[in-house]
């Protein structure tokens, strides 16, 4: 591989032009890699974003949550996710935002991967889990949250990606990492 290439932007100037408990807004001014002046909008996220596969092994099914996204006017199923502050690691706020949402929790967790979910205007990095050997308990959701639980055959869930029915990018992100690891075994 080749050495990475060293950063071509330059910033001058960083000025918040909003926030709130989750976020941060920058208005940057900058020098772009072509030499040119411009500006470069970046929100911050102020917390890691959290995503739980829970798997029943048994009957080869995904558990996922439904919920209404305010951001985008209508109805989504997802696996459960959430924010983890960054002084928690991973794992801890994975299992708070299982047991949040399903009232599961699990007995064995593996990383399933990391990735960027939108790095053109985000700094927001995503730790995404495995769940098996789950038990069920009571769901303790947010006062933003109203969820709704649906057991789904695996094979189900990645047809639902391929009609369009599941379009959360860390949902597919998640499910497709498994499907990918089940293809290589």
């Amino acid at each position: 591989m080749n050495e990475p290439e060293k950063n071509p932007w330059r910033r001058k100037s960083r000025r918040l032009a909003y926030e709130n408990p989750w976020i941060q807004l920058y208005h940057d001014e900058v020098v772009r890699p072509d030499g040119e002046p411009g500006i470069y909008g970046v929100v911050h996220f102020r917390h890691r974003a959290i995503g739980v596969v829970p798997l029943d092994t048994e009957r080869d099914r995904v558990l996922l949550v439904g919920q209404y996204r305010y951001t985008l006017d209508r109805y989504s199923w997802e696996v459960p996710e959430g924010g983890g502050r960054f002084d928690e690691s991973p794992e801890e706020a994975a299992r708070r935002e299982l047991a949040e949402e399903t009232g599961y929790a699990s007995g064995t967790w593996r990383e399933l991967c990391r990735c960027d979910l939108s790095n053109s205007v985000t700094d927001e990095t995503v730790v995404l889990f495995v769940a098996t050997d789950l038990v069920a308990g009571t769901a303790t959701p947010e006062g933003t949250e109203k969820i709704e639980m649906r057991w789904v055959a695996f094979d189900d869930a990645m047809a639902m990606i391929a009609r369009g029915e599941i379009t959360d990018a860390m949902t597919i992100i998640a499910l497709q990492a498994l499907a990918l690891e089940r293809a290589a075994e």
